[in-house]
């Protein structure tokens, strides 16, 4: 009998529909799965508006639709043949969606018509496994796998960083330990994470700069991850509000005692960050470009007088691979890594479409969705004043005010056993 699956469908630039349909037959190298958290993207919003034109989407999505969302986990719930051994139904699963699979750039929530995390239920074709991007998870709470996609984004980004020497021209992975780093754009959602792992990776800087012109986003920043508790790792974290200064780069580099910074990262793409951010690089100074433009022409100057005579290199990067993912999940089990503070918004899967639309213009957080549920998207920091009326948001403005403000695995459950969605 088909399995029957509701999930939001992109036909093409500017064009999402949630529908429901019956998925093929599940084969004996493909898995059956039912998605119980999916969190939104930037990535897809650009998917969205896009279409055809994007790197990933078929070109025959009009016709052959694909499921979109790519950060999700779930239960297994039928496993083909060839897998038995190895995945058993009534566990859960993380997934990596950055296949690389042959050289393609088929990836689920941009390429497959039945393999995607805006759903209910979708179908792992074999190549996930054979790669090893189908997890196996057991913690406890499904969003915490949703967020290790992109927790192993900006883990995948640290791990990409790297530093030379003129004795044997040796390149040294990962950012230098005891150095300075800078984070430009780095109050947003994913910049938040990018702040938190240094803390709790093992190869620490000793100065941490983060630079935003959002005052409300680098108080929540500051609030959620005060200097204090970086302290107490041996990182010197600092807040910085470009608006604040008439001379953004002498500012940040008096910060650095002078030296600039070792490892520099731009999470937002813009143009003046990304030259600012060229003009601090310490001597054998590494930045990352890690945001993603849309504009196929988007450029910037750089320094090449920096990069031949102190050694200066720029590079990109963009997904994290399997180890990363592996990372993320080990440091959030041992609760060293907070991916909750990546989230602001909840809500069913009948809000993603409406939330991908208006992602840029919502100016928010994480949005996790669980797609088990119907629930009009809702910031965690409207369930107060949503509670006075509805006992749902009054219980999780409780629980949330328990853990920071924070979304945890007591207020995923609280949500879950309201809208009696069934879990292991």
């Amino acid at each position: 009998m088909a399995q029957k699956t509701k999930a939001v469908r992109l036909y093409g630039a500017d064009d999402l529909r949630l529908e429901a349909f019956d998925l093929p037959a599940v084969k004996d190298d493909e898995i059956l799965v039912r998605v119980i958290s999916d969190s939104i993207c930037m990535s897809t919003y650009k998917l969205l508006k896009q279409g055809k034109a994007h790197k990933r989407c078929p070109q025959n999505v009009d016709t052959n639709p694909i499921i979109i969302g790519h950060e999700f986990a779930g239960d297994i719930v039928q496993v083909g043949k060839k897998w038995q051994q190895e995945f058993h139904p009534g566990e859960k699963f993380a997934q990596q969606p950055a296949l690389n699979y042959q050289g393609s750039l088929a990836s689920p929530g941009y390429s497959y018509e039945f393999f995607g995390g805006a759903a209910t239920y979708c179908v792992i074709p074999p190549e996930v496994m054979e790669l090893g991007c189908l997890l196996h998870y057991d913690g406890d709470a499904y969003f915490s796998a949703s967020l290790a996609e992109p927790m192993s984004c900006i883990i995948g980004g640290y791990h990409s960083m790297y530093h030379t020497n003129k004795q044997d021209y040796h390149h040294t992975p990962d950012i230098k330990p005891g150095g300075n780093v800078l984070i430009l754009g780095g109050a947003g959602p994913m910049g938040l994470g990018a702040i938190e792992y240094p803390l709790a990776g093992d190869k620490r800087p000793g100065r941490v700069v983060v630079v935003d012109v959002d005052p409300g986003r680098l108080q929540k920043a500051k609030t959620l991850i005060p200097p204090e508790t970086a302290g107490k790792q041996a990182v010197d974290l600092v807040y910085v509000n470009l608006k604040d200064h008439a001379d953004p780069y002498t500012a940040l580099l008096d910060i650095s005692g002078g030296a600039g910074y070792d490892d520099v990262f731009v999470y937002a793409p813009i143009r003046e960050l990304a030259e600012l951010g060229d003009r601090l690089m310490a001597f054998d100074g590494c930045l990352n470009f890690f945001a993603g433009p849309q504009d196929k022409d988007f450029r910037a100057m750089i320094n090449l007088y920096n990069c031949h005579y102190t050694s200066t290199h720029i590079l990109g990067t963009t997904g994290g691979n399997t180890e990363d993912m592996k990372e993320a999940l080990a440091l959030a089990s041992a609760r060293k890594l907070r991916p909750a503070v990546m989230v602001s918004h909840i809500c069913g899967l009948d809000a993603v479409a409406e939330a991908t639309a208006h992602l840029p213009e919502l100016r928010a957080g994480k949005i996790l969705s669980y797609t088990h549920i119907n629930l009009p998207l809702t910031a965690l920091a409207d369930f107060e004043k949503l509670g006075a009326d509805n006992p749902l948001f009054a219980e999780l403005a409780s629980i949330c005010k328990a853990h920071q403000g924070l979304w945890n695995v007591e207020a995923e459950g609280h949500l879950l056993r309201h809208f009696a969605v069934s879990t292991i």
